[in-house]
């Protein structure tokens, strides 16, 4: 005798060994033997033989229509049984039961099941709506397999993935039949699917990936401003005093976002009087404003070679940009200093208009502006005098805070950028330096320095919120609690000096505003909006410099490409880890021999990477020589906040 049933809901047929009341013991045909429970049990029968009836019926069932076995099926609950005696005829088999019930469960979208054995059809509509969802399924299968082959066979992307081949890899709907055949295809290839698409043309090329994939991640609806977005107030600051100093700013050439400049009076024999005055967007821009939400949408400027994404329109930028013979708002620190000693004796802040006298290029006079020449009084410029005094200021600065660091700052390392000649990836590429630590880098370095500590410090004096930058343990982080900076060696430290290119500085600026004017600061200590503020800005600007240095990497490649290298020079910075002399490119080489940090080697060109960045090379030789300055570097890869008080040039 043997069994039909269903057990773990699968229909299975056994021979009965032995039976207890309604429960039954059974002998599979694998041999496995299983106690059954009645209420899982069908019926039993003598005939056919039990391994002759599951493939009987299963190829029973896939010929039974389930369309008209729903059109015989009766209305209401009713058991498989009664409709295999319906379809079949009075006489129906074990095998054509077991087919009728094999068909009922294996079409729920025909036959809804009310318990074991227990069915009813579905209602018409439901029915029709669900067949036609299955038709679009069916459909959308054959779609998502032709694509497949189109890419395969074919080697040509759909018009479908070419027109979303950017956000298919940015955001992936992973449930869509678009990511689902770029998926399928990028297996059967072999390939990522970034490198498919790139091979079939649908992204033309690693430059426009790496462009075009950061946009879409963080501007998705555009580098552009919106054309209705409010226009800054003319002349709305006419009220303010304008200071009689005459200040200057010292920027590349190719700056825009004049935001600082710098004066030094005379105050009598003995005193100093030096400005710092940064530009004061914070007037204009108000909390929740339209143009506030759009600055803090997207909380930085953009910078890469070739690329500026500003922070700012362009209008807002004109507006406050500290830009030669205009009295512009500015809010100004001043600083009085012994001339003899430099000694600081009091510091103030004003909320004032200034007129900059000259916008200065340092890098058309900073040859004129050696250490030499400043020593020896033979710098031949205009404000030779004012650059001399702030040099030896920072100085006097820098060496506080190497006091306080316990180590010398790492100065005269050459950083190197690129001047693209063109536009987009067929540039002429033209490598430029900037040394590190020159008077005039030293001059404004250290200056924007000294102003984020001091208004840091005064904010929390006047119990006014801020965001702050601090570091312990090598690790710097941003919070609304003012905390020492070990790095750069001063008790607290607020970013304040770039308000029109970093949102967090016009945040500062505008608590520092209402303390100078006696008013309500925009934020208060507890509010959540800085906490989001600060969350937001930190995820933000690291994705921003991530991409800065992404195509810095880039552009190192096409330089060693355009120039036809076979060889090139690095500098053993840790481990594996190198640096490309004379390229802003750092990258690890695994199986390089432990060698000592600062060591120099000669490594053979076997290739470059474009989609990631790398450069395919292998050791040559150990070179007999050692870079003193990367025996000096602090930790490798990370940013000091020294190095980001010198804007980049929109160049970069």
């Amino acid at each position: 005798m043997y069994l039909f049933f269903e057990e773990d809901g699968t229909f299975k047929v056994g021979t009965i060994l032995s039976q207890n009341g309604s429960a039954y013991q059974v002998e599979l045909l694998t041999g496995r033997r299983t106690k059954v429970k009645g209420g899982h049990v069908f019926f039993e029968f003598e005939s056919p033989v039990a391994s002759d009836v599951m493939p009987k019926a299963e190829a029973m069932s896939t010929e039974i229509d389930p369309q008209f076995l729903w059109e015989v099926a009766p209305e209401g609950e009713f058991r498989f049984e009664t409709l295999a005696v319906e379809y079949f005829g009075e006489e129906a088999s074990v095998i054509e039961k077991i087919a009728t019930l094999l068909t009922l469960h294996n079409h729920p979208v025909y036959f809804h099941r009310k318990g074991r054995g227990n069915y009813r059809k579905a209602p018409e509509e439901i029915l029709k709506a669900a067949l036609a969802a299955l038709e679009k399924k069916r459909l959308a299968e054959e779609q998502k397999k032709a694509w497949v082959r189109q890419m395969i066979d074919e080697q040509t992307a759909p018009k479908e993935i070419v027109s979303q081949a950017i956000n298919l890899l940015v955001s992936p709907d992973k449930n869509s039949n678009l990511w689902k055949a770029l998926s399928d295809a990028a297996s059967e290839a072999r390939m990522t699917p970034l490198r498919l698409l790139l091979s079939l043309g649908a992204i033309k090329s690693a430059y426009r990936w790496h462009i075009d994939s950061f946009y879409a991640q963080y501007f998705p609806k555009g580098k552009g401003f919106a054309a209705d977005l409010v226009k800054p107030s003319e002349n709305g600051w006419d009220d303010l005093p304008i200071a009689n100093v005459k200040a200057f700013s010292i920027d590349d050439s190719s700056t825009t976002e004049i935001d600082d400049a710098t004066s030094v009076e005379h105050v009598d024999d003995k005193l100093l009087r030096i400005g710092v005055h940064i530009a004061a967007p914070g007037l204009g821009i108000e909390r929740d404003s339209d143009i506030d939400r759009v600055a803090r949408s997207r909380l930085s400027t953009v910078y890469a070679p070739g690329i500026k994404t500003t922070m700012l329109p362009e209008d807002w930028i004109k507006e406050f940009s500290l830009d030669e013979g205009r009295a512009v708002p500015c809010l100004s620190l001043y600083v009085l200093v012994n001339k003899e000693t430099l000694e600081v004796s009091a510091t103030e802040t004003h909320l004032e208009r200034i007129k900059v006298c000259s916008n200065i290029r340092y890098d058309l006079i900073e040859d004129e502006f050696t250490e030499e020449k400043l020593l020896s009084g033979n710098v031949n410029h205009p404000f030779a005098e004012e650059i001399t005094w702030l040099w030896k200021f920072a100085k006097k600065c820098l060496s506080e805070r190497e006091a306080v660091r316990g180590k010398p700052e790492q100065l005269g390392r050459v950083e190197w950028s690129f001047d693209l000649e063109g536009d987009g990836e067929d540039a002429v590429i033209h490598l430029k330096s900037r040394r590190r630590g020159s008077p005039l880098d030293l001059a404004v370095g250290e200056l924007m320095i000294f102003a984020n500590t001091v208004w840091g410090g005064w904010l929390e004096e006047v119990n006014v919120a801020g965001i702050y930058r601090s570091q312990s343990m090598g690790r710097v982080k941003m919070s609304t609690t003012p905390g020492p900076h070990d790095g750069m060696g001063v008790a607290q430290y607020a970013w304040c000096t770039s308000p029109l290119r970093r949102y967090v500085d016009l945040v500062n600026q505008r608590q520092l505003i209402s303390a100078v004017l006696d008013r309500s600061p925009s934020y208060r200590p507890s509010d959540t909006d800085l906490f989001a503020i600060v969350s937001n800005f930190t995820l933000t600007y690291g994705a921003y410099s991530e991409f800065q240095r992404k195509m810095e990497r880039y552009w190192s490649l096409r330089w060693i490409e355009q120039e036809g290298l076979k060889t090139i020079e690095a500098v053993v910075v840790k481990g594996e880890l190198i640096r490309i002399e004379g390229l802003p490119f750092m990258q690890r080489m695994p199986g390089l021999p432990e060698l000592p940090r600062g060591q120099k080697i000669l490594l053979d060109i076997l290739g470059v990477d474009y989609v990631d960045v790398l450069l395919d090379a292998r050791l040559k030789e150990v070179l007999d020589e050692t870079d003193e300055e990367s025996l000096e570097e602090d930790e490798p890869l990370e940013e000091t906040d020294s190095q980001q008080e010198q804007k980049p040039s929109d160049s970069e």
